[in-house]
């Protein structure tokens, strides 16, 4: 009689399918087989791609909008190894993502050895917590998976899943969960201070990171900001959790020096800082140590003890943002503050230091993109000299609305970033921003574009050069080394994997390239050939 208990793997995908995982991503080997056919049976499909790492950047967008861990599939030896890179994006981005390798059992490993290595060694350093399956315990090691995944900080989890042990049957299985934490808030004398420093304040100003964007707190924390009328940057992958065009918004700061000469002073002159789920592993050097928590009143809510040293305050809660926010705020009054008016100088001076009215050159690639496309547009940014440019002048006015890797800064993460989004959401425009290295990089997943459906936009910023690291070179006073390359054909590209393809040297020819590619049935790639040195001064 045939047995119809569920294998190891299916107990494995049920939880992720429970999760809300509805979509994986990876190359098959043979391996993990029984892992995507297990996937598939739960209901979550498995993409094929053409690369790992592009693989987990696909299954991080659709993270971004549905809210379920990211699935990334790979096979044993190279497979696992080549998804290296964006697991630890993962981990510095902090993305929830369940990352399934198979490998060999146990007894075979001893004495087999090709492709056969210790994954779990290899991935212990950059994942939040790395196990192997067994059959018994298959439910309970998924749920492990899961709930360390998703709890603050998010990152990604390892499970090495065995060949046979994936197809072993598993009767009379006890399914469990873990219990979920409630909502915590501060109180006692922690509360009465941090209350009185928010009345008190006269030049308060709010940074905002993303644990905000985990804690469900977005509501809690404009009303905050409005009814005290506190100004606020936020990170880079915060940007739009209070929509950009809120008058006390000051943009994003992390890696631009240009907006620091704005954004710091403001920090200096302010009596009370408020940083709300502020992660600082995305903001540069120049933000360390930026206050003297002695000298100066600082709050910090975070979802995790701070042991990253990048800031001190005077006053740490490790609490629910939004809990905590509607504790300071009952019953204390709000006063006018910044009766100087810095905050607005501020943000008039960022609006001149980066201008959208250019004739050509990035920037003005950045601003005709955004005049051109519909304000629910979401966009994906590679990173390099255009990252930095383009998270100060693309307006965000939700949150995720500009997805990129900002703390570990991986090039080539757009293009495919794009395809997870476009998956995720096929209605809406998406677009991806690359410089040329990075588009190189993963220019052959415009066939896994074009395979996936839709129209999704990859605009390349084409100056046959690595723009940032040359900028820092001549800053350094060194000779032009390893820098430049030739300037290629990225709009046949698109054509090649049957998309449409354009080249533009001004503002009319991207505009109408940018309509053509709404308009269109499948992928465009546009290239915005700009000349070498356009940022000088813009970043």
């Amino acid at each position: 009689m045939q047995d119809l208990s569920p294998r190891a793997a299916d107990l494995l995908a049920q939880r992720l399918y429970e999760a809300g995982c509805r979509h994986a991503f990876g190359m098959p080997g043979g391996e993990v087989l029984t892992l995507v056919d297990a996937l598939e049976q739960a209901g979550i499909t498995f993409h094929l791609t053409k690369h790992e790492n592009s693989a987990g950047f696909m299954a991080e967008a659709v993270h971004h909008r549905d809210g379920a861990p990211a699935v990334l599939v790979a096979t044993l030896g190279p497979g696992a190894m080549n998804g290296i890179n964006v697991v630890a994006n993962a981990l510095q981005d902090r993305v929830p993502m369940i990352v399934l390798t198979g490998c060999v059992d146990a007894d075979e490993a001893l004495t087999y050895t090709h492709q056969v290595m210790d994954h779990a060694q290899v991935y212990r350093s950059i994942t939040k917590g790395t196990f192997t399956l067994t059959a018994k315990g298959a439910d309970i090691i998924a749920d492990k998976a899961v709930s360390l995944a998703t709890q603050p900080r998010p990152g990604p989890v390892h499970i090495d899943v065995p060949i046979s042990v994936a197809d072993t049957r598993v009767s009379a299985a006890k399914r469990r969960r873990l219990t979920r934490a409630a909502r915590v808030a501060p109180e006692g004398t922690c509360l009465e201070k941090a209350r009185r420093w928010v009345a008190e304040a006269e030049r308060p100003l709010a940074i905002i990171g993303l644990d905000v964007l985990y804690d469900d707190s977005r509501s809690v924390v404009r009303a905050f900001l409005e009814h005290f009328g506190i100004p606020f940057v936020t990170t880079y992958k915060a940007k739009g959790v209070v929509p950009e065009d809120h008058p006390l918004c000051l943009g994003g700061a992390g890696l631009s020096p240009l907006a620091d000469t704005q954004l710091v002073p403001l920090v200096e002159q302010a009596d009370l800082i408020l940083c709300l789920g502020y992660d600082p592993i995305e903001m540069r050097p120049g933000w360390r140590e930026i206050w003297d928590p002695d000298e100066k009143r600082v709050i910090d809510i975070s979802a995790v003890v701070n042991d990253h040293y990048m800031h001190q305050a005077g006053l740490n809660l490790v609490a629910d943002t939004g809990a905590t926010l509607e504790a300071i705020a009952k019953g204390n009054p709000a006063r006018p503050t910044w009766p100087q008016g810095q905050p607005a100088q501020a943000k008039a001076a960022l609006a001149a230091a980066f201008p959208t009215d250019d004739d050509w050159g990035p920037a003005a690639v950045i601003a005709e993109a955004r005049d051109t496309l519909p304000p629910e547009t979401l966009a994906t940014a590679d990173s390099g000299a255009h990252r930095i440019l383009l998270s100060q002048m693309w307006q965000c006015p939700e949150p995720r609305g500009l997805i990129q890797s900002s703390a570990l800064c991986t090039m080539g993460c757009a293009v495919p970033m794009a395809i997870g989004l476009k998956l995720a959401e096929p209605d809406r425009p998406v677009i991806s921003f690359s410089g040329d290295a990075g588009f190189l990089m993963v220019a052959g997943e415009l066939s896994t574009a074009a395979e996936m459906g839709g129209n999704p936009i990859f605009l390349v910023f084409v100056d046959a050069s690595l723009a940032l690291i040359e900028l820092k070179q001549r800053q350094r006073q060194m000779g032009n080394r390893g820098v430049d390359f030739d300037r290629h054909d990225y709009a046949a590209m698109g054509r090649a994997f049957g998309g449409n393809g354009h080249t533009v040297r001004n503002r009319a020819e991207l505009r109408a390239a940018l309509k053509a590619a709404m308009a269109a049935d499948t992928l465009t790639v546009i290239a915005a050939e700009i000349d070498r040195g356009g940022y000088d001064g813009r970043i």
